[in-house]
C-alpha cells in the first residue's frame, strides 16, 4: 500500500471514528433533534410503531416513520441516550459511503477517494449522526440512482435495487424521493438518447412495472395502515407537506412548527457552504479538467452528466421554494463525491491541496465537538437542567416546554396549564424564564429557591406552597 493510500485511509478512519465518538458527547438540540429523539422515545415507551407521536396521543403527520424507527431501534439496543438515537443515522451514513465506494470502483474510479470526499463533506459529516430525516432519504435516493445507472448499463437486477431505494425514500420522507430521482433521470436520458430515445430506453432497460409493484409492496402498506389509524394523514402529508410547504411562503398549515421563508434561490447558497469544502473544489476541477470532461470516454458512458444531474436535482427542485433548510442539499452529495473521484482519475498521486483540504476536516470535527461540549449545545437543550433536577419531584414548565425537556425527563416534565392545582403539592420543581416564574410565584404565593440557570435562559426552581 502506497503512502498516499495510507494517508487517505487515515483521513477516512479518523473522520468516521471522531464522528462515532462524538455521538454521545453533546445534548440533543432543540428543536429538530430533540423533537425526533422524543418521538422515538415515545414510540418505544408506548409500543406504537405504526404512527409516530408528536406527544402522547398526538399523531405526527409531518414525515413517514423510518427515521423514528431507526432511532427507536437505537433506544431498544442502547437505552435512552444521545448515542442511541444518533447511532442508526451514523450507520446509514456508513452504508452510503460503502455503496458509493463500490459504485465508483465498478466504474473503475477510486472508491477510497470517493469515501474520503463524502465523509469529509460538511453537511454529510454533520448529518451522519444527527437525528433527522435526511440521511435515510439520502440512502434511499443513493440506492435508487446507483441501481438505475447500473441497470441502464445492462444489469437488470439493479433495477429492482433502485425500486427498493425508492421504497426506502417513501418511508423516509415520502414522494419527494421520486421527484428528486425524476429531476435527475429524465434530463439525463434526454441528454443521452433524446426525448423519444430516452422514453424507449427507459421502457426497455428498466423494470418499470414489476419494479413499481415491488416498491409499492414495501412502502404502501404503512401508508394505508397509517391513514386507517389516524384519518386525515394522507391529506395533510401529501397535499400540505409536498405542495403547500414549498409553494406557499410562511405556510400557516404546519401543525408542528413554523414554516421558513428564505429568499428564492437560497438553496444554491446553502449548497455552496453546506457541501464545503468540495462545493468550492468542484468548479475549479471542472475548469482544470475540461479536456477530460469532453473526452469521448465520458460521453459514451454519460457518467459525468449523470452525476451532475443527480447532484443538482435537490437545488433545481428547491430553487423556487422559500421553505427550505441547508440539509435539503444532502441527497445530491453522494454524486458530488463520485464526481470528485472521476475528475481526479488521471492523477496517480495525492496532490498537496487535496491532503490539506481533506485532512483539515478531522481537526474541524474535533474543534466542533469540544466547542459543543463547552456549552454551545446547552444553549439549545435543557439536558443540563435535568442533570441538576431532583427526579423524584414533580416538574412543571412555566410557558413553553421544549422537546429536550420532554426527552431528558422521559416525558415526566409537564407544561403547567391554567389549572394550577399541582402547585398545592408539598414540594415540586418549576422550569421557565425568570420573569414568567416570578409572576407565577407572586400570584400563587409560592416559596421557591433557584437551583440552576441554564444557558438556554431557563431556570430550575425548587418550590413549595408558602406556609
Amino acid at each position: 500500500m502506497s503512502f498516499n493510500r495510507v494517508h487517505l485511509w487515515a483521513i477516512l478512519g479518523s473522520v468516521l471514528l471522531i464522528r462515532l465518538i462524538s455521538l454521545g458527547a453533546y445534548p440533543l438540540m432543540d428543536t429538530t433533534e430533540a423533537r425526533y429523539g422524543e418521538m422515538a422515545r415515545i414510540m418505544t415507551e408506548t409500543g406504537n410503531w405504526l404512527t409516530p407521536q408528536f406527544d402522547y396521543g398526538v399523531p405526527f403527520w409531518g414525515k413517514p416513520p423510518l427515521f423514528t424507527w431507526m432511532s427507536a431501534g437505537g433506544i431498544e439496543a442502547f437505552g435512552i441516550n444521545e448515542f442511541a438515537v444518533r447511532f442508526p443515522h451514523w450507520l446509514a451514513g456508513i452504508v452510503i459511503i460503502v455503496l458509493m465506494a463500490s459504485f465508483a470502483r465498478k466504474l473503475e474510479f477510486s472508491g477510497l477517494l470517493t469515501s474520503v470526499v463524502l465523509a469529509t463533506c460538511g453537511i454529510f459529516a454533520i448529518s451522519a449522526g444527527a437525528v433527522m430525516t435526511d440521511m435515510a432519504l439520502t440512502l434511499g435516493l443513493a440506492l435508487a440512482m446507483v441501481g438505475f445507472y447500473r441497470c441502464w448499463q445492462g444489469t437488470r437486477l439493479w433495477g429492482y435495487v433502485a425500486f427498493v431505494g425508492l421504497a426506502i425514500g417513501l418511508l423516509a420522507k415520502g414522494p419527494l424521493v421520486i421527484v428528486l430521482m425524476g429531476l435527475a433521470v429524465v434530463p439525463w436520458l434526454i441528454i443521452q438518447h433524446g426525448v423519444v430515445g430516452g422514453i424507449k430506453a427507459l421502457w426497455q432497460r428498466f423494470p418499470l412495472v414489476s419494479g413499481s409493484c415491488l416498491m409499492l409492496l414495501i412502502a404502501l402498506p404503512w401508508y394505508v395502515m397509517a391513514e386507517q389509524a389516524t384519518p386525515g394523514f394522507i391529506d395533510y402529508f401529501i397535499v400540505g407537506e409536498h405542495f403547500k410547504r414549498f409553494l406557499v411562503s410562511g405556510w400557516e398549515g404546519d401543525l408542528y412548527g413554523s414554516a421558513h421563508d428564505e429568499p428564492r434561490g437560497m438553496i444554491w447558497l446553502f449548497w455552496l457552504y453546506s457541501a464545503a469544502p468540495w462545493s468550492i473544489v468542484l468548479p475549479v476541477l471542472l475548469w482544470k479538467k475540461r479536456k477530460l470532461v469532453s473526452s469521448e470516454r465520458f460521453k459514451q458512458t454519460g457518467i459525468l452528466s449523470f452525476l451532475l444531474c443527480w447532484m443538482l436535482s435537490p437545488m433545481v427542485l428547491f430553487t423556487l421554494s422559500g421553505n427550505i433548510l441547508p440539509a435539503y442539499v444532502l441527497p445530491g452529495v453522494p454524486a458530488l463525491a463520485v464526481l470528485i473521484a472521476v475528475l481526479l482519475s488521471d492523477i496517480d498521486y495525492d496532490p498537496k491541496w487535496f491532503k490539506v483540504t481533506a485532512g483539515i476536516i478531522p481537526v474541524l470535527l474535533v474543534i466542533a465537538v469540544i466547542v459543543t461540549n463547552l456549552g454551545v449545545g446547552n444553549k439549545k437543550s435543557d439536558k443540563i437542567i435535568f442533570d441538576k433536577a431532583d427526579p423524584s419531584l414533580p416538574t412543571f414548565y412555566v410557558g413553553k416546554r421544549p422537546f429536550s425537556g420532554q426527552f431528558y425527563s422521559h416525558g415526566k416534565a409537564l407544561k403547567l396549564s391554567e389549572n394550577v392545582e399541582p402547585l398545592t403539592m408539598p414540594r415540586f420543581q418549576l422550569i421557565g424564564k425568570k420573569k414568567q416564574v416570578a409572576e407565577l410565584v407572586e400570584k400563587q404565593a409560592l416559596s421557591c429557591v433557584v437551583e440552576y440557570t441554564a444557558k438556554s435562559k431557563r431556570t430550575l426552581y425548587r418550590c413549595s406552597p408558602a406556609s
